[in-house]
């Protein structure tokens, strides 16, 4: 048996359920945390997250609990909170957790709720205002499902430490889950949370019928986009070449399984975003991330037009087609520009 560690995974969501089953293939000790008691004592009483992830067993072996004090036998957390409850979460957990133990954030997104968002906004900051344990990203072209059921897959894990960055790839990766090591934290998680921006807009160009040749496109112009605002924030280029930009955002443009890319579709339809929130119980982070990126390009000066696009469709109501048309008729630039 390998290293077997304690792993806590914060969040029971379809991706937090789904990591705690592939910690339980790779033999550690896991314990999901659900936020709300009630959906604790469902999972427990019928090893199924019915909710978020139908139709997948959960392990006995896996525990479920609620309280926050067992958190202090971990040996390492999973952070799969969303990240507009992120900064709030971390501030209730400073007694609890043990600070030796590294938190691996595996949500995606940009802190939308203060008022100057800027590289602060990144969860490392957000969470690490807040707890003083040893950060790390984890992110990549995941379905919740497919790695609920083991089929292979890779993700990156990224951390300032490359010593961390290794040793906790080595630890958490199992036969059918590659994870590679990088030292980019800040490009690993600019290119999570703007491909939720991207998947939105790929949405759209379905839910219109643009075709094939209109997502191609949009995914190509939309990594530019990702790589220029990570580039700003201090990310490495090789990071956007790779797995957590675009092997993430071609699956997440790719599939309406993608909660942004359906959200999206929707949107194409016709249908208003009020009314297609009202009827999901997922979380579609691109909304709150559109939001958060066009603070963040305004401040840093940086040319996102088609995050603007998706930005200017969700908060100021401007019509599909409209702005569609607005984005073909840019002026002629340089394609890496």
């Amino acid at each position: 048996m390998k290293n077997q560690k304690n792993i806590a995974v914060l969040g029971a969501g379809a991706w937090g359920t789904a990591l705690s089953i592939v910690m339980h293939k790779a033999e550690h000790k896991v314990t999901l945390f659900p936020r709300r008691i009630e959906q604790t004592e469902e999972i427990q009483r019928t090893r199924e997250n019915k909710k978020y992830l139908q139709g997948v067993s959960i392990s006995p072996e896996i525990q479920v609990n609620s309280e926050f004090e067992t958190l202090k036998n971990a040996d390492i957390v999973l952070w799969v909170i969303p990240t507009q409850h992120s900064g709030e979460i971390a501030q209730k957990l400073n007694s609890y957790l043990p600070a030796h133990a590294p938190i691996v954030i595996c949500s995606k997104g940009i802190d939308a709720h203060s008022e100057i968002i800027d590289e602060r906004s990144l969860l490392t900051a957000v969470i690490g205002r807040e707890l003083s344990n040893p950060l790390a990203v984890l992110s990549g072209p995941n379905f919740a499902i497919e790695i609920a059921q083991g089929l292979p897959a890779a993700a990156t894990l990224a951390a300032s430490s490359s010593e961390l960055a290794f040793s906790l790839a080595d630890i958490l990766k199992n036969p059918f889950y590659r994870i590679y090591a990088s030292d980019d934290p800040i490009g690993v998680q600019v290119a999570g949370a703007v491909k939720n921006v991207i998947a939105i807009a790929s949405g759209i160009v379905l839910g219109k019928n643009l075709g094939n040749n209109a997502n191609a496109a949009l995914i190509t112009r939309g990594l530019a986009e990702m790589r220029r605002l990570g580039l700003a924030l201090g990310g490495k280029l090789e990071t956007f070449l790779g797995l957590a930009a675009v092997g993430d955002l071609t699956l997440t443009c790719s599939s309406r399984q993608s909660r942004n890319m359906s959200l999206g579709a929707a949107l194409g339809t016709g249908e208003k975003l009020r009314d297609i929130l009202e009827h999901t119980h997922t979380v579609a982070e691109g909304v709150y991330t559109a939001e958060a990126v066009h603070k963040l390009s305004t401040l840093k000066s940086i040319s996102m037009p088609i995050c603007e696009a998706v930005y200017k469709i969700l908060y100021h109501n401007e019509n599909v087609d409209d702005v569609i048309k607005s984005l073909l008729a840019r002026k002629t630039t340089w394609e890496d520009s």
